[in-house]
């Protein structure tokens, strides 16, 4: 089963950049976030003709995620409410879309798009960390149920220095802070592994790329999107790649598709073994 997640950075504006991503790569599951649409106003029809279904929770302009699969998806649930109707910090995270999931192929997706908090000392800042507080409550939930999870998606966070092009010069700021990473790994709690770093142990492999400054064409990025996996899911993770390819398409999104291939029904081997030469990996 093929997972991908991406930061597309408006779904309308890349919206032929990701058909044909689609069609090229063909996912069981993408995971999208920054759609920057209602719900009603997002394209679906280009991806139900390529046999996906989809689930949005979106808004105006800001944040939104999607989760787009080809396998049906049970048990779908948006935002935190419902869940964690008792945690003192729920009702502030109700009007930005960040979190959709789903049951699919026995494996419950959690799609994010954490929070950047501007700079440090800020209120962008605090509610970004009580956010991941409220995730990792969420979290605590899912555990009781004993879930399968699937994390993934765009943390604005880089989890240690090798995830930073220039750690140095980033030490302590936003998204290298070590109040992030902590709240981070509270989310994680050893529960969670990270699949690309399974694989690939050292720096120099990034998922986002600054506009600004020629970040791309320099190859000053970070690794910000992940996708963590529960540890009774590593003995059936075969792959985890950053596809760096559609961040050189004309006005692309300035993230990259993560993805994972999991032994199990309904994957897609093919592609890895005829693309693998594509990818950092």
């Amino acid at each position: 089963m093929l997972i991908a997640t991406w930061n597309v950075n408006s779904v309308r504006t890349r919206l032929s950049q990701i058909i044909n991503w689609i069609n090229k790569v063909n996912p069981d599951i993408l995971c999208l976030q920054e759609t920057k649409v209602i719900d009603k106003d997002f394209p679906l029809k280009p991806f139900e003709e390529l046999g996906y279904e989809v689930i949005v929770f979106g808004q105006k302009s800001y944040n939104g995620v999607a989760i787009i699969s080809k396998i049906k998806s049970e048990n779908v649930t948006k935002g935190f409410s419902g869940y964690l109707a008792d945690h003192n910090d729920v009702n502030q995270f109700e009007d930005q879309k960040r979190l959709i999931t789903a049951d699919i192929n026995g494996v419950k997706i959690i799609n994010v798009y954490v929070p950047n908090g501007s700079s440090l000392h800020s209120e962008k800042f605090d509610y970004k960390i009580n956010w991941l507080n409220c995730l990792s409550s969420f979290l605590d939930e899912q555990e009781k149920k004993g879930d399968l999870i699937c994390l993934l998606g765009d943390f604005n966070i880089a989890p240690s220095n090798k995830d930073i092009h220039d750690p140095q010069r980033y030490e302590g700021a936003i998204m290298a802070s070590e109040i992030e990473r902590n709240a981070l790994n509270n989310v994680l709690k050893e529960r969670l592994i990270d699949s690309f770093r399974i694989y690939e142990k050292n720096t120099g492999h990034w998922s986002w790329w600054d506009y600004r400054n020629n970040a791309y064409e320099l190859n000053k990025g970070w690794r910000i999107d992940h996708i963590y996996i529960s540890k009774a899911l590593t003995s059936k993770l075969k792959s985890c790649v950053i596809d760096s390819n559609p961040r050189e398409n004309i006005q692309p999104s300035d993230h990259a598709p993560v993805m994972i291939n999991l032994d199990l029904d309904n994957s897609n081997e093919d592609y890895f073994e005829e693309e693998e030469d594509f990818f950092e990996i």
